[in-house]
């Protein structure tokens, strides 16, 4: 039973330093900075100037459009980093799932693109 615990003691150590570290970095900013309120800085914003808009104000749809794209082309670099790891072991049927990933996002970009998705007039 001794070298079952024994062998959770890194974990611990880890968990406890990293609980340390943790709180040591969310004490420090209190103990450290130099609290020098201004009227500037209690204003709810402190860009300079006072709210002029209703905070729901409408958005045009291509910041969405661009958002999304972004996320879907991060999500490929994601499932390619694996499989370039892994490439030798994959084999021709990996390499061609791959492939045949790769050509339905190209298909994707590719009609976002002719439908003027990424333009900004």
């Amino acid at each position: 039973m001794n070298d079952l615990l024994a062998q959770y003691l890194p974990v611990i150590i880890f968990i406890g330093v990293s609980a340390f570290i943790g709180l040591a970095l969310m004490v420090a900013p209190f103990v450290v900075a130099v609290s020098n309120p201004d009227p500037d800085k209690l204003a709810a914003y402190e860009c300079g100037f006072k709210a002029f808009d209703d905070a729901r104000m409408k958005f045009d749809v291509r910041f969405y459009l661009v958002a999304l794209l972004f996320i879907i082309f991060d999500l490929e670099v994601a499932f390619l980093f694996p499989w370039a790891v892994a490439f030798r072991e994959a084999g021709l049927f990996g390499f061609w799932a791959v492939m045949i990933f790769l050509g339905i996002l190209t298909i994707g970009f590719v009609y976002e693109w002719r439908k003027g998705a990424l333009e900004w007039d």
